[in-house]
This record gives structure tokens, sequence and C-alpha cells, in this order.
């Protein structure tokens, strides 16, 4: 490793800095043209040649296999460490481990998800042994779509791919409908490869791919400014952001639970107390229109479906109002009181008008060491973070809530970050998106705004409006281009009356799923192959 040229170093924390800054809070996503330029370079010009060159300035050859693994997989730890810092202080404020533990978390986490940047660190140094910068480069954006796609199937945890930078570039984002967000992804290393390669090159040949490369991503993220027109709804929902502390748990007597629920039952029936929403969907008035649902997000708070108080007083307010209800809220198998059921699960509970529960999702995307403990006996100093929430069991069907005439796709908090499983509910009918979600566990980091960004490239993708419920915020309405249409702030207890409307139709990418990357993934694993069973001659960089 002592071979590796100190400029590959400099270049691996730059790519690193820049990944950081295209996502929120920094959100400066015109940057990720360039983001994964340094990288490229770093691993294609990273030690100095066994030879003696007289004739020129020393031209540093590509890292060897093991050499690029290691750059980028030290490139993933400082992006997954500047990125889901957020980790640090939801396990030593929720999850009862002290500061020391909770950072050994926090690294141990960016050492296991760096992998899948070291993993194309390496391919990138297999197909580009011997000098073949060329075929490495041609690779590039096929291999890392392909370790996105495993990043997502294996490790379960598909948090910021590169292609949701783009979800505010409407026209370009619109790709997603065929490829989902990993066609985004290629677009964007595609032109990254384009910078890299400029570099590469002789100088006199520099300035004008240079000059390409830019302009190619400059047309490419100016679409940002053509308008597209908005999208009509003749529909709307009522929206709770209830703001519950996600710490009150010990003081959860029954005087503070009856009175949390008068409070949200009273603001389901009095949504005059709306605060003004940031796109003006709210209006602090009474709508003589009752609004097709109210939803309320997933359960901040000890409400089981099976408890008395709680169930009937739910089916008097879906009475009292005349409207279908969707209710985060704490599920258990039939006829199980609270205390004694030996499962339970994170669930949206469909409540119709004359107050019958009809119907019920259950969460099946788990998050592991907040609802579950994977590996018990070996992560057992990880419970401290399920027993604020309970240990849930998944689901195990996805299909939408028949709400009259409506077909609801509910999904849960950090469901919203796997695309191929949202488009399933699309495929099963859903004909409106309705995620509820609790983002108080991420605090003020920029989590909130990171999943509040893959929940709408789940929208673009699927062509369909995306109600959004939240706890503690972002609430809102967002339409099938990813725009937020209407939306209220963080941290108040108010609601939201989100607009939306129907849709039937599919797109290519719900019919097909993840077509795109799985090519992405074969023709890397016979690039791969080839790579073993034909040694070819090495070729100079031009």
């Amino acid at each position: 490793m002592r071979k590796i040229h100190r400029s590959a170093w400099l270049l691996v924390l730059l790519s690193a800095v820049l990944q950081i800054l295209i996502f929120p809070l920094p959100n400066l996503y015109p940057l990720d043209w360039v983001a994964l330029t340094p990288l490229l370079l770093a691993l294609l010009r990273a030690r100095e040649p066994d030879t003696l060159q007289l004739r020129e300035a020393i031209k540093l050859l590509p890292a060897r296999p093991l050499q690029a693994f290691v750059l980028a997989y030290a490139c993933g730890f400082f992006w997954y460490a500047g990125t889901c810092y957020w980790i640090y202080n939801t396990m030593r404020q929720y999850g009862g481990v002290n500061a020391p533990a909770a950072l050994g978390l926090l690294i141990l986490f960016c050492l296991y998800l760096a992998i899948y940047h070291g993993v194309f660190g390496l391919m990138i140094g297999l197909l580009a042994e011997r000098s073949l910068s060329r075929r490495a480069l041609l690779m590039a954006p096929i291999v890392w779509v392909a370790m996105e796609l495993a990043r997502t199937r294996i490790t379960g945890f598909p948090w910021d791919l590169l292609g949701t930078t783009q979800v505010d570039n409407l026209p370009l984002a619109r790709l997603a409908t065929f490829t989902g967000v990993y066609g985004l992804s290629f677009e964007i290393m595609l032109v990254n490869v384009a910078v890299a390669a400029a570099f590469l090159v002789r100088r006199e040949k520099r300035q004008i791919l240079l000059v390409a490369a830019f302009a190619a991503a400059a047309v490419l993220q100016c679409g940002q400014f053509l308008p597209l027109p908005a999208v009509p709804s003749d529909r709307s929902a009522l929206l709770l952001q209830p703001n519950i502390p996600i710490l009150e748990g010990p003081e959860w007597t029954k005087d503070y639970f009856d009175s949390t629920l008068g409070a949200l039952s009273a603001m389901s029936l009095t949504p005059k107390a709306s605060s003004a929403a940031a796109a003006g969907a709210a209006t602090g008035a009474a709508d003589p229109v009752p609004p097709n649902f109210i939803a309320w997000p997933e359960s901040p708070a000890p409400f089981y479906a099976s408890d008395p108080l709680f169930r009937n007083s739910i089916s008097s307010l879906a009475r009292a109002s005349h409207t279908w209800m969707v209710v985060g809220n704490i599920g258990t198998p039939a006829g199980m009181a609270p205390g004694s059921a030996t499962r339970i699960y994170n669930s949206g509970s469909l409540v119709s008008p004359t107050g019958e529960w009809v119907s019920r999702y259950d969460k099946m995307h788990l998050v592991p060491f907040g609802e579950y403990v994977p590996f018990r006996r070996l992560f057992s100093f990880a419970e401290g973070l399920t027993k604020e929430v309970g240990e849930f069991s998944a689901g195990t069907v996805r299909a939408p809530l028949v709400a009259g005439d409506e077909k609801l796709g509910v999904f849960i908090c950090y469901e919203s970050i796997f695309p191929d499983e949202i488009r399933q509910l699309s495929a099963n009918g859903a004909q409106v998106f309705v995620n509820i979600s609790n983002d108080g566990w991420y605090g003020d980091s920029g989590a909130y705004a990171q999943h509040l960004k893959q929940a709408r490239m789940r929208a673009v993708e699927n062509a369909r409006w995306l109600l959004r419920d939240t706890n503690t915020g972002v609430t809102a309405s967002i339409d099938p281009y990813g725009r937020i249409v209407a939306a209220i702030p963080r941290k108040l207890r108010t609601t939201l009356r989100a607009p939306y409307a129907l849709a039937s139709v599919t797109t290519f990418y719900t019919r097909n799923g993840d077509w795109f990357a799985w090519l992405c993934a074969i023709i890397s694993t016979g690039a791969l192959i080839a790579r073993f069973l034909f040694r070819t001659k090495a070729e100079p960089t031009s």
C-alpha cells in the first residue's frame, strides 16, 4: 500500500467530500456530475511504474486490484461517515448506549457498507490491469449500478443511491419511469467518466474532451429549469402531524395517553387548526368539502390496535367525520390483548366511515437494530433501540388497502428507500401512495431531508401521487413528477390538507422492476469472467 501515490489518496478524500455535499442537507446536487471523477482518477493513476522514465514526467499507472479496493474502500468509509453521521445520535439518544459505543457502532456501520465502494474499486482495478484504462472507464457506470443493486438486495440499505440527487431535475428524473433510480445513477456516472477521461488523455486532446463533458453536464442539469405542467388534483386527504416526542415513553400514563388521543382526535375533526402550508395547501380555515380520508402517521405512541380504548376512539372518530381513516398503530394478532401478544407489527390500519376496521398493512421491511435485532446473541448490546419501539415481526403481504373507490398503497417509513418493493404496490393496483413515517428518530440531522428525497423518487418511478404523513415532519403532498405540492414545517403539531389524484396507468419500471440494474449486474459479471478467461495484451492509453 505504500506504493500508492499520495495524489491518489488526496483524490479519494476529495471525492468523498463531493459525494457528501451532493446529498441533503448541503444539497449541492449539481456537483454530482464530477463527484466520482476524483475517485476514478485515483484508481486509474495510483502508482508509479516499476521502470525508470527519463523523457517525461512520471506517468502514474492504474492501481493494482488490491490497491484499488483499498482506495475505493476509504472513499466509501468517509462518504458514509459524512452522510450517515446521524446514526451516532440515534444510537446514543434512543439506543441506550454510551458515547464511545455509539461512535463504535457508527464506525462499524461505515466499515461494513464501504465494502461496496471497495468492490467497485476492485472491479475497476481488475479491468484496468495492464494499463487497459479505456475498458475500465467504459465499464465504470455499469459496475457502479451493479454495486447499487447489490447494496439494495444483499445488505438491504440502499440509502442515498446516486440517482436520487437528481429528483429536482424533473425532465431528467423522468428517466426513472423506465429504468428506476438506477438509470439516473448510470447517467451521472457516465458524465463523471467523460470528465475523468479528459484528464487521462494527452494534453492536446484534453481541452476538447473537457468542453464536451461539461457541456453535456450543463445540458442535463439545465433541464431542471424547463417548466413542466401542473398535475391536476381532484381529491384531498387530511394528514396529521402530531409532533409527539420520541422519548415520552416513561411518561405514558393513562392521563397523558387520554389527553394525546383526545388532542389528535380533535385535530382530525377540526382541520381549521392547520397552519399555513409551504405551498399554500393548508389555509388555516375550515374546508367545507370533507377529505377523502384522514391519515395518522407511523405510531409514535403506544397505540395498540387491540386496545379497546384506542380502537373505539378511532371508530368513533371515523363515524363522526364520515371519512375513511389510515391510522399508524401497533398491530397484534386477532383477539390478542396488548400485554399478551406474542407478536407485534408496525402497522397501518384502514378504518371505514362506519367505524369498521376493514384491513391492515403490516410493515414488511423492518429496520435492523431499530425494529428488530438480527443475530441477537452477537448484537445483544443493541437491544436498547428495540426496547423503545418494540421487537416487531415482519408482515407478509404487500397489497393496497381498498377505501371505497380508492386503492391506497400504504408503506411505512424506511420502506420508502426500496425502489422495487414500492413499485410492487403500484403493480398490484395502488392508485396513490401513502407513506406514514416517524422521522423523529433522526432529530435535526440531514437524515429527514435525505429520507424525503428518496420517497419523492418513488413517486417519480411509478408516476403516482405520494402523500407523506410524518410525526415530526416533513409532512407533504408530492405529485407524480416528484414535486412537493404542499407541505408543513417540521416540529409543529398541525394538519395538512393534501391534494392528490388517482392513477391506474403503470410505468415501464412499475411493470418490469429493476431490469436495468440486473442487466448492469449481468454485464459486470460477464466482464469479470472474461477478464480471467481471455487475457488481452495491454494497449496504450491514448
